[in-house]
């Protein structure tokens, strides 16, 4: 979008405007606000385009809300809010072949004209995703004109309550009254492959188990702590996200657990040594199937991950440990040189972190303390997908540059969390 001045318009700086008169003054304020939602609405349609290819893919972020957190360096309830918006204008990513439809696409067209802004949108989305599901399609698409229509003229208070008149008339009945009578449970767990590639859980618990898991992961899924009066980005569900990651990790490393062949469980990871070298193909994760070149050097930097490469007729060339992964004087050298994971702002502690190979294995990196740095789930995963770099400064310690997107000075930055007194 081309913003062109208007040449009818008063020529003024911002020391100027007590020269033009009041009628001038209220009609370009309101041609600003209309210009900055375009503005808002240019960039929504491109962070929906970047959802659409994958975040991680294009950013190394997690989600659509921690990239807006990070790049815009906003709250993590702004950052929130602008995702939740975009989500719901736009069409999602393509599952199955078919893309995600949008919860509000005629919102999105009001907005692209400006006529309508953030809390504006909010309020009708708000009334959207309340409306069941079994709801026909005109019906839900007639609501959401009704709404548009009365937003071009009306703020959020006064859609809110039409948004409510509307639910009334589209679901009269309400909800569904809650069955609280408790019921027997049969625990169960199934491992699910979503169509998208995704891998997840669907568990029954019982309320003893449930309370258990619950009671481990709560202190683990805390917020992390404000870093210059920034919050941790991250939602409760993607918290509990990484909660579960490291609880999975630090159980499956106790020596207390059942084995395998006497050692402690191992995953296999094969794939052909011309496409580890190359950074191209898939390789293939024991008891899951294909996973990217990508993700295999990712899950190679954990010693409980043996890699395995095979040759042109597939034969196994290494299989093995004793020069890849970090022994465990190491792991104490570097729990005392790092504290915890070195990304700058992360407080994240040693058990809950992994040893990095800085220059990477298929590079032909070391396993020394000089080519080693400790990072959490999160950000261990951010160096292997994105534009971030790490390096050992001539002191000894890591220090991490940004992407030039982010920071075009490339200064040095390093973590102070984690440093004694």
């Amino acid at each position: 979008m081309d913003l062109v001045a208007d040449d009818n318009r008063p020529e003024t700086t911002h020391t100027e405007w007590w020269r033009v008169e009041t009628a001038a003054l209220h009609a370009r304020k309101q041609e600003l606000e209309v210009l900055k939602r375009r503005v808002d609405a240019e960039q929504n349609a491109i962070l929906a385009e970047i959802n659409s290819r994958g975040v991680r893919g294009c950013s190394g972020h997690s989600t659509l809300a921690a990239m807006i957190y990070e790049d815009f360096l906003v709250s993590d309830k702004e950052a929130k809010d602008r995702a939740d918006r975009v989500l719901a204008l736009y069409p999602g990513p393509s599952i199955g072949g078919e893309p995600e439809p949008p919860l509000a696409p005629l919102t999105a067209g009001a907005a692209a004209e400006g006529a309508i802004g953030g809390s504006q949108i909010d309020a009708i989305i708000r009334t959207l995703a309340r409306i069941p599901s079994s709801v026909p399609e005109e019906k839900v698409r007639g609501g959401e004109k009704i709404l548009v229509d009365l937003a071009r003229r009306a703020g959020p208070r006064a859609i809110a309550q039409a948004g409510r008149r509307l639910l009334d008339k589209l679901d009269p009945d309400g909800k569904e009254p809650r069955d609280e009578d408790p019921k027997d449970v049969r625990p169960e767990l199934r491992f699910v492959k979503h169509r998208d590639g995704t891998l997840g859980l669907k568990a029954t618990l019982d309320l003893e188990t449930y309370a258990r898991l619950k009671s481990d992961l709560d202190p683990m899924a805390k917020p992390h702590k404000a870093i210059e009066g920034i919050r941790d980005s991250r939602t409760q569900d993607e918290r509990y996200g990484d909660a579960f990651t490291d609880y999975v990790r630090l159980k499956t490393t106790s020596r207390n657990l059942p084995g395998q062949a006497g050692e402690a469980t191992h995953i296999l990871v094969t794939m052909s040594y011309e496409d580890l070298i190359n950074d191209l193909g898939e390789a293939h994760l024991d008891l899951v199937g294909p996973i990217s070149a990508t993700d295999a050097r990712i899950l190679a930097c954990d010693a409980r991950v043996r890699p395995g490469v095979l040759g042109t007729a597939g034969e196994p060339l290494d299989i093995g440990r004793s020069k890849r992964t970090v022994s465990l004087a190491q792991k104490y050298a570097l729990t005392i040189r790092d504290g915890g994971c070195a990304f700058p702002g992360c407080d994240m502690p040693v058990p809950r972190c992994t040893a990095h190979h800085i220059v990477f294995w298929r590079h032909h990196g070391e396993t020394k303390i000089d080519n080693l740095v400790l990072l959490c789930t999160k950000h261990h995963r951010l160096i292997h997908h994105s534009e971030w770099k790490v390096q050992i400064a001539q002191d000894g310690l890591p220090e991490f540059t940004a992407p030039a997107y982010l920071d075009p000075t490339g200064e040095p930055r390093r973590n102070t969390m984690h440093l004694r007194t």
